[in-house]
């Protein structure tokens, strides 16, 4: 069964950006965060004492948001996967108790970061039965003093599972992975997935992914999200669309921000196939608008189906980071997950995330403190709206440019060295290369750069690597 699972969660996953747009029903969705500070750090599977303690780090080092594994009670099992087979709404599950969860967001909060949980509309358990981490016992279809036969959908397919992923009936009313799928068009479903929502919401919750959205018809979704007492919630939709027929991820911009698969599977095959030049135009393809897309370089998902992830070589991770946190498209996640050797692999260390100061600990990467990725955070902080620049190219594994006059970025995912003149449109001085470290009172802790006649004059880049210079970190 895990393996079944996972392929079918591959086919139908994803996430989103931020903006502002309401709906028919008047719901509002909006970064809750102050300033600038929109980049998400997905803590994937950590429990909720380790992100209280590293949410203080998150705040200092730009991050908005932290995204967080559901809440509620699941089935039994370390594997990741058992997290989204729902047992009931107690807030208790294998990362800690609900105190321990209101703790979390209190600490977040105070260091200046809003949490995102990944909350389960559309289904429950995809087992027989058994018994929840919470000790709640239930059957496939009938889950005590919650649900009976009565609340889900019976789509008449072979096993009552999706048979055609091009049929939008089949999409959002037969199971995916034999998950019980809940008929959210009754009263009440929506009325308890209502109160469920609100628990969260009286808990502190800044927003919410909504995993295997695309399988909610959008309709259910606006009548929950506007009977939620908070309005101006930030709503990521897990829409997994590369194209074709069935649901599209353009069907879920109403509701929130969605995630651009599209983007995943380019940043694969341009960093890994040495054609990362094509990347200039990405903006312009015609996917959902910047400012509907959640961008990333991967998930628990794609991390495990063969993208890049922590295991890719040359590097091509944090290039494809530094692109992905400079380049005008989207709003960034950074995916920060553990090591694992098969794909059903749980978290280690009883699931509390540890790191040291910018590399991994214990089993987890920590890819969110890498120094390469951390400071991209910054970089992407400070350019803020500025427009694309200067774009140049040595060969097609070579891109360089800027972002109006506050940041430059030169990307080299090749092996050979590339060595030209830099035209930056940035103030003559020295700066820190934030790729390679950061500003410390007056020096840098990686390279230094200096920009002479707004220009880096034969400077040299070494293959699998990057520069990035921004104002803010200007000597």
């Amino acid at each position: 069964m895990p393996s079944t699972f996972l392929h079918s969660l591959l086919a139908a996953a994803s996430f989103s950006s931020v903006a502002l747009a309401a709906s028919a029903y008047g719901v509002i969705q909006a970064r809750s965060t102050p300033g600038s500070k929109h980049v998400i750090a997905n803590l994937f599977q950590w429990n909720w004492d380790s992100v209280a303690n590293e949410c203080a780090w998150l705040g200092k080092n730009g991050y908005g948001f932290v995204q967080v594994s559901p809440a509620n009670e699941h089935i039994q099992g370390s594997q990741w996967w058992t997290d989204y087979q729902v047992v009931s709404y107690k807030i208790q599950s294998k990362r800690g108790s609900e105190a321990q969860f209101k703790n979390m967001v209190n600490a977040c909060q105070t260091a200046g970061v809003g949490v995102i949980v990944d909350i389960i509309w559309n289904h429950m358990a995809g087992i027989d039965s058994g018994t929840g981490v919470a000790g709640s016992s239930f059957t496939h279809y009938n889950y005590p003093n919650i649900y009976t036969q009565d609340d889900f959908h019976y789509c008449g397919q072979p096993g009552n599972d999706i048979q055609n992923w091009s049929d939008t009936f089949q999409l959002q009313n037969c199971e995916l992975a034999n998950l019980a799928d809940l008929k959210t068009e009754s009263s009440k479903v929506r009325t308890t997935l209502i109160n469920h929502t609100n628990k969260l919401i009286d808990l502190g919750v800044a927003g919410f992914r909504v995993d295997a959205s695309k399988h909610v018809a959008v309709a259910d979704q606006k009548a929950i999200m506007s009977k939620l007492k908070k309005q101006g919630l930030y709503y990521t939709h897990e829409v997994v669309y590369e194209g074709g027929g069935g649901v599209t991820s353009y069907d879920y911009t109403s509701i929130g921000d969605v995630q651009e698969f599209r983007y995943v599977t380019l940043m694969r095959d341009a960093f890994n196939n040495g054609n990362i030049a094509q990347l200039q135009g990405l903006k312009d393809k015609g996917w959902l608008a910047s400012n509907k897309a959640n961008v990333f370089v991967a998930n628990h998902d794609r991390e495990r189906g063969g993208y890049l992830s922590y295991k890719s070589p040359s590097n091509r991770y944090a290039l494809a980071h530094a692109f992905s946190l400079s380049y005008p498209y989207g709003t960034p996640t950074v995916f920060s997950g553990y090591s694992f050797n098969n794909n059903d692999d749980g978290a280690p260390t009883g699931n509390y995330g540890t790191c040291n100061s910018n590399s991994g600990a214990n089993g987890w990467q920590c890819q969110h403190r890498w120094t390469s990725i951390a400071g991209m955070v910054a970089f992407y902080n400070k350019v803020g709206t500025a427009a694309l620049a200067n774009w140049t190219q040595g060969n097609n594994n070579q891109i360089a440019y800027g972002r109006g006059n506050v940041g430059y970025v030169i990307i080299n995912n090749g092996d050979a060295a590339w060595a030209k003149t830099f035209t930056t449109g940035l103030a003559d001085g020295k700066y820190c290369d934030v790729y390679s470290g950061k500003k410390s009172g007056t020096t840098c802790t990686g390279k230094t750069v200096t920009v002479k006649s707004g220009k880096l004059t034969g400077y040299s880049v070494p293959g699998h690597t990057a520069v990035a210079i921004h104002t803010g970190a200007k000597l």
